[in-house]
């Protein structure tokens, strides 16, 4: 029976980047050596990494003055890495989540830094809406998707000031105007690869201006220069990725990935919406993530969370239970989930509520 895979990371691939991957580590490109072992100075390697950066501004529009790269590491190591190059003196940083709550304390071993926006008060179930953005800052993050509170950033702000955004969770989910933003991370493992590699996409003249010497492995300059080959790249998540990106492509691109995501999203929280056994703790629809959808049992139902977390996997519904620090349920639909997934959760949901 079909497995319906809603883990938050890392999580569901395409079945075309699974199938292809899958062969590479048997038989890279036609060399009868696997893609974990052959070196990436070959020239079937140098092509997998040219090639997905090509297909990573092909599909997002990226603007020349730009550089794709593809790092070691998780979005965590991106925490440090992007104010030890852009921070100068005073950073701006949105507090709307744990993700975010952890790049604010990295961020402060490097100058001072202001929670320009927090919805901490209402233990992050809000984006914080006409944000006055202070103008002495070197630089503003914020993190797009919040998939432990399951709320989203939609807008590319306009920000007087350069704009960081830690897209690991919705990365590729709908067009972005690249211009906006001086830089923007993605962790691979929710919407592009294994984990192990990460996306970053920088404009290249924000670089160089920190006034503090910058360790080679921590400076994107060293990176763009030798084209993400400085040392050796993680071979295998890269050439998932590029299967990834090839099959984003063969799908439409960007703007068809959206259609479908909004048309999931609206599927499950329809439902959560009229169930009388669920509630979702994100008041606002505007601030509802399309990528991480978190839901709780309504009031007076609390005692049956057990008992549905036992019929989804007896559906083999997988990876529904919320995030430990807040419990309940978050289902994550990201770009590969297909729409026939989220409607056998909804229908699990319907005949639950029948039941009890």
């Amino acid at each position: 029976m079909k497995k319906h895979n809603f883990y938050a990371g890392p999580s569901i691939l395409p079945e075309f980047t699974i199938q292809k991957t899958a062969e590479a580590v048997i038989n890279f490109a036609g060399t009868s050596l696997s893609v974990m072992e052959i070196s990436h100075r070959s020239k079937e390697f140098i092509a997998v990494m040219d090639q997905a950066i090509s297909l990573v501004k092909e599909l997002l529009e990226v603007p020349q003055d730009y550089e794709v790269l593809f790092l070691q590491g998780g979005a965590s190591s991106q925490f440090f890495m992007v104010p030890f190059n852009l921070l100068k003196s005073k950073a701006g940083y949105y507090n709307t989540g744990v993700w975010a709550a952890n790049a604010i304390k990295e961020a402060k071993f490097f100058g001072e830094v202001v929670e320009v926006a927090s919805s901490k008060d209402k233990n992050y179930n809000y984006i914080p809406k006409n944000v006055v953005i202070p103008s002495d800052i070197d630089y503003l993050h914020i993190t797009s998707n919040n998939t432990i509170f399951g709320t989203q950033i939609y807008k590319d702000i306009d920000s007087p000031v350069p704009l960081v955004a830690d897209m690991s969770s919705d990365i590729f989910s709908r067009p972005i105007d690249i211009s906006k933003y001086t830089l923007i991370y993605a962790g691979a493992q929710k919407n592009l690869a294994p984990a192990g590699v990460t996306m970053v996409i920088v404009r290249k003249d924000a670089l160089g201006k920190s006034g503090r010497p910058i360790p080679t492995m921590i400076n994107y300059q060293t990176h763009i220069d030798a084209k993400s080959m400085f040392n050796t790249p993680p071979c295998l998540p890269v050439f998932a990725a590029l299967q990834t990106l090839l099959w984003l492509k063969e799908n439409g691109g960007i703007k068809a990935m959206e259609v479908k995501n909004i048309a999931k999203a609206t599927l499950l929280y329809d439902e959560i919406d009229r169930n009388k056994m669920f509630t979702c703790p994100v008041p606002d629809p505007e601030d509802r993530s399309r990528m991480n959808v978190t839901f709780v049992m309504a009031a007076g139902y609390e005692a049956l969370e057990k008992a549905f977390i036992e019929k989804a996997k007896a559906l083999n519904i997988l990876g529904i239970e919320g995030h430990r620090s807040v419990g309940g349920f978050r289902a994550s639909i990201y770009n590969a989930m297909p729409i026939e997934s989220v409607q056998v959760l909804v229908d699990a949901m319907k005949e639950f509520e029948a039941q009890n």
